[in-house]
């Protein structure tokens, strides 16, 4: 089990150690449940009041928090907790999965494949012709990676996750366990002979550097050209993201949300939980579409849309309050 003091800890964060304690660190944990040898966080004044009540010897704490950390207690002051909450995590992290060997013997690689460097690859995986795997990447067991695909550097794909043919994903990217890129758009038309009838997808995806994909989410290949997501993406578990669908940098996805085919999305966009944004939409850079929302149009950068249809949040919140009024009214 690890352990540290705090002032190793604080190496890490080069934060402000107030008050003392001689109790080595065991494990990070929230306010409510930490016990005495445990580090938690306050990052937002309003869980203040948690602290007296808590076991936890250390909270590591934003600047301009307002109590006293008490007697063989202590805080680490930092400019962003939250951040520094993500570099305690990583201190503590347990190692990942041991590869006994890089290359697993029951993983199947076509002799076109160029598998780089520090590569690993684990058991039972298929990796196709022509694909190429970039230095120190590494396939869990049961990942599929089809002819003619590309993996950056540094990417981690988790075990079930499949990558049809000719995709693309860059570097530094996590693909997490039975995620699909590359599947078919969702493409028919209706035929009076036939009934309905498949249209080919023919394009791909392209995946920029640093995106991480959630468990179970599906990013469909383009009818034509590419699927494209920008670099520093963070797609959520459960989220399906349709044809020929762009989005910009650093934008988020949260779990069950969905795009329909070719939306556009800017920089630095948020979609909330279970929203879902109607095909050949654009929404503008900073956009953030609230959870549950349904998006019919085109969203202005900047603009903050909540609802079914979504509108501006500040209009929505009026047209909830009024009519929570006439209700409780009625039934006076």
């Amino acid at each position: 089990m690890k352990q540290f003091t705090i002032e190793e800890i604080n190496e890490v964060l080069k934060g402000t150690i107030v008050g003392s304690i001689t109790t080595k660190i065991t494990a990070p944990e929230q306010l409510e449940v930490a016990n005495e040898t445990e580090i938690s966080f306050i990052g937002n004044k309003k869980y203040e009041k948690f602290w007296a009540s808590s076991k936890a010897c250390v909270a590591v704490v934003n600047e301009d928090i307002s109590i006293e950390p008490g007697e063989n207690r202590a805080f680490i002051k930092v400019k962003n907790a939250d951040l520094a909450m993500s570099q305690v995590l990583s201190i503590f992290a347990p190692p990942p999965p041991v590869f006994k060997t890089n290359i697993h013997p029951t993983a199947s690689i076509d002799d076109t494949a160029q598998i780089g460097d520090g590569a690993k690859i684990g058991a039972n995986c298929y990796v196709g012709p022509n694909v190429k795997i970039g230095e120190n990447s590494i396939l869990y067991p049961n990942v599929t990676v089809l002819d003619e695909c590309t993996i950056g550097k540094n990417t981690t794909i988790w075990s079930g996750a499949v990558v049809r043919e000719r995709c693309h994903i860059g570097n530094d990217c996590i693909i997490h366990p039975n995620a699909t890129i590359g599947a078919d758009g969702f493409g028919f038309r209706p035929d009076p002979e036939k009934g309905l009838v498949k249209i080919p997808q023919i394009g791909n995806v392209i995946i920029g550097n640093n995106v991480e994909i959630g468990a179970n989410t599906c990013v469909d290949r383009g009818k034509f050209s590419s699927t494209v997501l920008g670099n520093g993406c963070k797609i959520d578990n459960l989220v399906q993201i349709g044809h020929n669908s762009k989005l910009g940098m650093f934008c988020i996805m949260a779990g069950n949300s969905g795009l329909a085919g070719s939306v556009t999305l800017g920089n630095g966009v948020i979609i909330g939980g279970s929203a879902s944004i109607k095909d050949h939409t654009t929404i503008g850079d900073g956009a953030v579409i609230g959870a549950g929302s349904g998006v019919t149009g085109d969203v202005e950068a900047g603009k903050t849309l909540l609802g079914y249809p979504a509108i501006d949040a500040k209009d929505a919140l009026r047209q909830w309050a009024i009519l929570k009024r006439m209700v409780n009214e009625s039934k006076k």
